[in-house]
């Protein structure tokens, strides 16, 4: 009985050393991401109407994103892959079941003072016949970074949609929802 306990033992210790497969990898470095506030919101009016809620074709916002950063082969450098997450609502007045969001992606340094990068996007989001609001996601986005270029943790994504001044303006007055 004691030489089968030792045996089974000995075995066990011998499976767990096989497990090990030395140090982990440190995982990639990720820049911060994050959505820009004043650019979350897109409302779309009927064309010369007043603006309300009567007259909307579309409101949607982009609230998060999934990101994962990778390194690149032999860690050249860093892959960061992202995708934009949207909520978007049917207005009254909308005459199509397809709805086209325009947004962007910047990448900055991390002070914001220089741009590096700006990528422009549009968004097909198609309502069945049944729905007025969805919760669609972008394609995803893969932005590289170089090893020789400073730190990936020393730059700022930002996530925005592409807005006009008065686009802009609203989202400024009625704030953050």
């Amino acid at each position: 009985m004691v030489r089968r306990t030792a045996m089974g033992l000995a075995g066990a210790l011998a499976l767990a050393g096989c497990s090990n497969t030395g140090p982990a990898t440190p995982p990639a470095p990720c820049p911060r991401i994050t959505v820009l506030s004043d650019g979350a919101d897109l409302t779309r009016f009927q064309p010369g109407a007043i603006q309300d809620l009567a007259t909307t074709t579309f409101d949607a916002r982009l609230i998060g994103f999934q990101a994962s950063c990778d390194y690149a082969r032999r860690r050249e450098g860093v892959t960061v892959t992202l995708s934009a997450i949207f909520d978007v609502e049917r207005g009254p007045v909308a005459r199509s079941r397809q709805v086209n969001l325009p947004w962007f992606v910047a990448v900055t340094d991390a002070g914001d003072a220089q741009l590096i990068d700006r990528q422009d996007f549009v968004t097909q989001v198609n309502f069945e016949s049944n729905a007025g609001r969805l919760r669609v996601q972008s394609s995803p986005v893969r932005l590289n970074f170089p090893a020789d270029e400073r730190l990936v943790e020393n730059h700022n994504v930002r996530l925005s949609f592409q807005l006009t001044p008065d686009e802009l303006a609203l989202n400024r007055r009625r704030g953050p929802r």
